[in-house]
């Protein structure tokens, strides 16, 4: 009778405990909804459109690849297309749970089925097909005997992958197959298990994963630059856009074994005054307010979480040291300057005297309204570079995703002579026009902003201001077209529901004319490795419309620069580059062998082979010829960056290592010589 009642009594816990989680999700869609009508930049009414719109991206981020999810599943699902509208107007919010629970069974199962094939002998001579497809033909499995069928070709291809990357010639691997497919089998069955058990041991567990999966598609609907954040994701994304941060100082990796390794200490953190740490030590497990988290088969993405949790300041780390030993060190957060939100000029030297500074992000002191981020760190750069007398300077924006819009405006007050720099607009339709207020500029020589497709939003914003105003020269290719501003808002007044980044905001270009979806077009382009990927805003479901505004009638736009000229003299040298031809030949491989590759051949050790050598041969090949060419610009520090490397030597490989990239960047060599072509010109603005 006792063991009953104790075990109704966990019952009713445990009901009890379901009950709250589920009136938390209803509470978080409830919030969600009102907060997107609310604040959104063009909220959308939650009708059957709606409903099919957030169906579709909701299945995408629970089974990208169709790898779980039956066609049966599917089924079952598609009840629910048009009814989702419905749900969330009735705060009817038991609907989540199905989803839950079959992709808690199809991860489980897809767990059984990689298990048995442990005891089973794994079939090579080409009776099975490999099949190879674009990612958006996948289709979802019929039945767990087609489900099995994946999972057996998917390993028995890692298995060959693995091999041929360990010994490419096939004649060895022939000879010696049986021995070494026995040993590394069982090394690949459990790296898949370990995949599939990050995902049932994520943060908050698979029904959280669920949840907030529905909340992310709910705001993406509206543009994909909106999502939910829980409290960690929230730091996490503010943290990468400081300029510093409370942290351990510890960046974490994955071995082959699937240990969670310790990649980079920071110089000055916490890790590394306490002297215990070393990169490659094993991370066993993370301790903090009686929560511990034991680390394999744990995603990085679930370590980041734990470490920047903001209620984890002390943590207490189990470390296995490379002797075997184990340690506990606890450690605590401290202030830490965030390595990559930093800026460093560097001088090259070839018939000019050009600067040189890449911006990876437009960082900024958040906790301060005045703070100072990334302009004044550039503004200081640039001071130590006009010391060192150059003629130009190259700004290096690829892959800077954006940022904080007031440094991408301060940051072009510094190159022009006061004006207007954008337009922003409204939900309500209102706009307001951003300006430089400060009468001068810090530098008035030639400069060339290098872009690509992955320099986004506070990037764009700096770079269509510079083209408005004939500043500087843009060099590269077509940048990601994400012409809106969001904001971080809370669900709710106690921060307890989590929070959202809303699109609240469109920004124009002063001509009136938006880059969104579009992106800003460079004045010369150059091949690039990533054209026709299709990463850019405009191939991303429900992105923001191009339109354009009233433009601002007045401002000093400085006389037009020779483009026609400078773009005659790069055509020549792209031609005669033979780096720039390695270039398009690697683009075209690329999408030829992984965005649209559709073939099919036996599942054979010598199939396998002769696809992944013909892939390797070209790509060394094509690379090669990139890595040999010739670069005639010699590289170097300041005399600031060498000053204070003479006190720190943990840096000098560091830097040496950025140098050589600096000089061996076909795209920055190119910059220089449009910049020495401009001042052969003798052109001043």
């Amino acid at each position: 009778m006792l063991k009953r009642l104790v075990f109704l009594s966990f019952l009713c816990c445990f009901f009890v405990a379901q009950s709250q989680l589920q009136q938390d999700f209803c509470d978080q869609l409830e919030a969600i909804k009102t907060l997107v009508k609310k604040e959104h930049f063009k909220p959308k009414p939650v009708n059957d459109s709606l409903s099919a719109g957030v169906y579709k991206l909701f299945l995408a981020q629970l089974d990208n690849k169709k790898r779980f999810f039956t066609q049966k599943d599917i089924d079952l699902f598609a009840k629910d297309r048009l009814q989702l509208d419905d749900y969330i107007a009735n705060n009817d919010c038991v609907f989540i749970d199905k989803y839950s629970n079959i992709l808690a069974e199809r991860i489980e199962n897809a767990k059984q089925i990689i298990n048995s094939f442990s005891k089973s002998k794994f079939d090579y001579s080409g009776k099975d097909t490999l099949h190879f497809a674009p990612e958006g033909s996948y289709k979802y499995l019929n039945n767990n005997s087609k489900t099995a069928s994946y999972w057996s070709k998917r390993l028995r291809y890692n298995i060959l992958f693995e091999l041929i990357e360990k010994d490419s010639v096939i004649e060895n691997l022939s000879l010696t197959f049986k021995k070494q497919e026995k040993e590394i089998k069982p090394k690949i069955i459990q790296k898949e298990l370990c995949k599939l058990e990050e995902l049932q041991n994520r943060k908050g567990g698979l029904s959280q994963f669920v949840k907030e999966a529905f909340l992310n598609a709910y705001v993406a609907f509206h543009d994909p630059n909106s999502t939910f954040f829980n409290a960690t994701d929230k730091t996490t994304y503010v943290n990468s856009l400081s300029n510093d941060q409370l942290s351990f100082g510890i960046v974490t990796s994955k071995n082959d074994n699937g240990d969670i390794t310790i990649a980079h200490i920071t110089p000055g953190s916490p890790a590394f005054i306490n002297g215990d740490f070393d990169t490659n030590d094993v991370i066993k497990s993370l301790q903090a307010n009686n929560v511990v988290l034991e680390t394999y088969c744990v995603s990085i993405e679930d370590i980041v979480a734990f470490i920047n949790d903001e209620n984890h300041k002390t943590i207490t780390f189990k470390i296995k040291k490379q002797n075997g030993t184990v340690k506990d060190i606890e450690l605590t957060k401290i202030k830490t300057k965030i390595e990559d939100n930093t800026v460093t000029g560097y001088l090259l030297k070839d018939r000019a005297n050009v600067g040189y500074i890449s911006i990876n992000n437009f960082y900024s002191d958040f906790e301060s309204p005045n703070g100072l981020g990334v302009a004044n760190d550039v503004a200081k750069e640039l001071y130590k570079l006009q010391k060192e007398n150059i003629d130009a300077l190259i700004l290096d924006l690829r892959f800077n995703g954006g940022g904080s819009m007031k440094e991408a405006a301060d940051l072009s007050g510094m190159f022009i002579n006061r004006g207007p720099l954008s337009i922003i607009k409204y939900a309500n339709g209102e706009t307001f026009t951003i300006k430089d207020m400060n009468r001068g500029s810090l530098f008035m020589k030639p400069i060339v902003i290098l872009i690509n497709g992955f320099s986004a939003s506070a990037s764009e914003f700096f770079a269509a201001a510079m083209q408005d105003y004939n500043r500087a020269i843009i060099l590269g290719s077509p940048t990601h077209g994400k012409a809106s501003a969001q904001l971080i808002l809370p669900l709710d007044e106690d921060l307890q529901l989590g929070f959202s980044k809303l699109t609240v905001e469109k920004f124009y270009r002063i001509t009136g004319q938006s880059h969104q979806s579009v992106g800003v077009i460079p004045d010369i382009i150059l091949p690039n490795l990533y054209d026709n990927f299709k990463t850019e805003e405009r191939f991303s479901s429900y992105a923001l419309d191009n339109d354009s505004i009233k433009p601002v009638l007045k401002y000093s736009r400085l006389k037009a620069l020779p483009l026609e000229n400078l773009i005659v003299k790069n055509k020549i040298r792209v031609k005669d580059n033979s780096a720039f031809d390695a270039v398009k030949s690697l683009n075209k491989l690329i999408i030829a062998n992984y965005f649209e590759l559709e073939t099919e051949y036996p599942l054979t050790l010598q199939n396998v082979h002769i696809k992944m050598s013909a892939y390797h041969s070209q790509w060394e090949l094509f690379s090669d010829s990139i890595e040999n060419h010739s670069y005639s610009i010699a590289v170097s520090n300041t005399i600031s960056t060498n000053e204070v490397l003479n006190y720190n030597e943990a840096q000098k490989d560091v830097n040496e290592s950025i140098l050589n990239n600096i000089q061996k960047d076909i795209y920055i060599s190119e910059a220089h010589h449009i910049l020495i072509d401009l001042l052969n010109l003798n052109i001043t603005n």
